[in-house]
């Protein structure tokens, strides 16, 4: 029995007492696990000489300690039998074992450690000098300035809840912050604003059903810690990308029970008809490079869990940009990755995932494998198998970007599909052929291996960059109040401030900006693929400029609702688009647009010149040319359409000057009915007058109109 000179007799004696009650045990599954007679305790450690299991009151303070008693292959594990610890209790390891940096190892007994599977945790990041290691700190007992991991009882009363379980054609994501979305609503009880229960209350779903959303992406919920820079900033990781506990849930969002409260929310949203997508960061931990804090897996076995530089052990592989690269390629990884995402599956009721950097999660010793062994346990995995699975396709190591090369049946984020959206709007020449290939579901990017349109998660802004709104209004970044002299953020946002940068009263500007957001919400919801909305969005949310808003937990990053009324033409304008979405299955294939004949000799999709002709090979290179027209034939017939829809034609002027275009012919008796139209105020387009079917039109400069195809009497 290991106790530290000065212990009070009563935690010698609990010590010996709870050595005595241990049990073997069982070495699976990970973590705690109540039973009802007792807990059992398992750490994976291959390089581990001695773990000791250490038990704290609520208070912080050690109660008892002992060895877990027996190790199984690389598993250590034991059996505490109750009253001895029961559900609520806290605890945590020191694993004893080799500290040689050089050889890749730290462990360190005198850190004490978090358990990389807790379901909860109590207790804040205290940054002090004995959370590392070092001449002069090594020696130094972390225990009070590390959380505490607490042991749960699973059972929750789930009722009759199911998943939507939306098909991935119908899905619209919503990404959303579950403190910012909330934090000002004024329907939101006060002390509920800003927490996982604010996500459920009623108005906030009838808001979100409302406007057309099948799946709320949930920005981390992991538990998460600030930088200690920020911390000595005065700010906070905001976002939550630095993550401490992979299952447990971020306390930062709880009233007072976190897993019982995230649960909440989850049937609340199931109920309402909305999907949970959880925003996952396996990629990295907290932890840092090699001169950060000894936390979790650093003490518990730093060369299984990290990527270490082969020529120089004592260093972080940095694939993420974070200090560290967590190491999927080792199976012990994997297992602690594919039990954590089968804890959110089954027990959180989570629908989908969205995993931040997930090339890392696909590296091997060459580099990026699609076949990886981790992608293949995914798609077999009975609990997770017909989960959504969402990439962010890139990291930035070598060859780290990776855009359409994941496997079946991951869906990505296309960043592509954002610039070429973005660069066209602002009137870039030389953008109509890329722009046609991601109005068309970017089959240039995902037609092989059996994908769909539905692989290409399309989106304009996210919570990485600027804001809708911003992106219109700004051409530079504005992060000052991140204290890092405005370098942070992207520098490259390909986005016009429509002629004054920031705030303006110019009533011309102000309209050019509204016009703008709505073209680029219009070509978003009117494109195949899965369109994904950023909160706020649909009412103009700005975050004065700041791109990169991830310190930054106060009004500049919180969800304005007073704009939600101020600019509810937009709303409206929004949920509108959405609802022919919906109805228009032409707009939501599974299968890629091809050009080629369907039945009645009428083609899926053609391209038209805004001189009346369909695009040949030189019209897609003709200098100065930024408008572009998309006929799409009907589907008129599948279930659940309207008997009676026409073909849709989509007008894009991206010039900068009104432009004639003359309209696709059409049989005698039928007529083109413009529905949307950006450039009135409202997005609809004014009544048609004409006596007899309108041949061309005037487009505004920079807008977008859709018709529909009516057929005579």
């Amino acid at each position: 029995m290991t106790v530290l000179d000065g212990t009070p007799a009563a935690v010698v004696n609990a010590s010996a007492a709870l050595r005595e009650a241990l049990m073997p045990g069982a070495p699976s599954p990970l973590g705690a696990t109540w039973t009802g007679a007792g807990v059992n305790f398992t750490l994976y450690s291959r390089c581990a000489e001695r773990v000791e299991l250490c038990l704290y009151e609520a208070n912080g303070a050690l109660r008892a300690s002992a060895p877990l008693p027996k190790r199984s292959r690389d598993v250590w594990h034991g059996f505490v039998p109750a009253p001895l610890v029961a559900p609520g209790d806290c605890y945590a390891y020191r694993v004893f074992g080799p500290y040689a940096p050089e050889q890749g190892q730290r462990c360190n007994a005198a850190k004490l450690l978090l358990d990389p599977a807790a379901r909860e945790i109590r207790g804040e990041l205290n940054w002090r000098d004995c959370l590392f290691d070092g001449p002069g700190r090594g020696e130094l007992d972390s225990a009070g300035a590390v959380p505490l991991a607490r042991v749960v009882d699973a059972a929750f009363d789930w009722g009759n809840d199911r998943s939507p379980s939306a098909p991935w054609r119908d899905t619209v994501i919503y990404e959303l912050h579950v403190k910012g979305y909330t934090k000002l609503h004024p329907a939101v009880p006060p002390e509920r604003r800003g927490t996982y229960l604010g996500l459920a209350e009623p108005a906030v779903i009838d808001y979100l059903r409302s406007l057309g959303i099948t799946a709320v992406e949930l920005m981390p919920c992991q538990a998460f810690v600030t930088e200690r820079f920020l911390h000595e900033r005065g700010l906070v990781n905001y976002w939550g990308y630095n993550p401490l506990a992979w299952s447990a849930p971020a306390l930062q969002y709880a009233c007072g029970e976190p897993l019982r409260e995230f649960r909440q929310m989850v049937k609340a949203l199931h109920a309402g008809g909305l999907e949970v997508i959880m925003d996952v960061v396996f990629n990295h931990t907290a932890e840092g490079d090699a001169d950060g804090p000894t936390l979790s897996l650093k003490g518990i076995d730093n060369a299984v869990y990290y990527r270490l530089v082969t020529e120089d052990p004592a260093r972080y592989e940095n694939y993420t940009g974070c200090g560290n690269t967590v190491n999927a390629e080792e199976p012990a990884v994997q297992a602690l990755i594919l039990d954590s995402l089968r804890w959110w599956a089954e027990e959180m009721h989570v629908d989908g995932f969205r995993f931040d950097l997930a090339t890392v999660l696909g590296r091997d010793g060459r580099g990026f494998n699609r076949h990886a062994a981790l992608f293949a346990a995914l798609r077999a995995d009975p609990a997770l198998a017909y989960t959504k699975l969402i990439a962010e396709p890139w990291d930035v190591g070598p060859d780290g970007y990776q855009l359409g090369q994941f496997p079946v049946p991951w869906a990505e984020w296309n960043d592509r599909y954002r610039d070429t959206v973005r660069a066209a709007w602002r009137g870039e020449d030389g953008v109509l052929g890329r722009l046609a290939e991601r109005l068309a579901g970017s089959s240039d990017l995902f037609r092989h291996r059996g994908r769909k349109p539905q692989a290409s998660i399309n989106l304009v802004t996210a919570h990485d960059g600027f804001t809708l709104a911003d992106l219109v209004s700004y051409e530079h970044r504005h992060n000052e109040a991140n204290g890092e002299d405005n370098r942070d953020g992207h520098g490259h946002n390909l986005s016009w401030n429509c002629g004054v940068e920031g705030p303006s009263d110019d009533p011309g500007v102000l309209a050019l900006r509204a016009r703008q957001i709505r073209n680029l919400l219009a070509t978003l919801l009117l494109s195949q693929g899965v369109p994904m909305l950023l909160a706020g969005d649909e009412f103009a949310r700005t975050q004065q400029g700041n791109n990169n808003a991830y310190c930054q937990d106060n009004e500049l990053s919180w969800v304005d609702w007073s704009l939600c009324e101020r600019n509810g033409a937009l709303v409206e304008f929004t949920r509108r688009l959405l609802g022919l979405r919906r109805a228009r299955p032409e707009l939501r294939r599974e299968t890629f647009l091809k050009g080629g004949l369907r039945a009645g000799r009428a083609h899926d999709v053609s391209w038209w010149h805004p001189a009346g002709h369909e695009m040949r090979d030189a019209d897609w290179h003709e200098p100065g040319l930024r408008s572009l027209g998309v006929l799409i034939a009907s589907a008129a017939g599948a279930p659940g359409t309207q008997p009676a829809a026409g073909d849709l034609l989509l007008l894009v002027n991206a010039a900068p000057a009104a432009l004639e275009f003359r309209l696709p012919p059409l049989p005698d008796g039928a007529a083109w009915l413009a529905g949307i139209d950006t450039a009135a105020a409202d997005g609809r387009a004014a009544p048609a007058r004409a006596a007899a079917p309108v041949r061309s039109v005037l487009l505004a400069d920079r807008s977008l109109v859709l018709y529909e195809k009516q057929r005579g009497a």
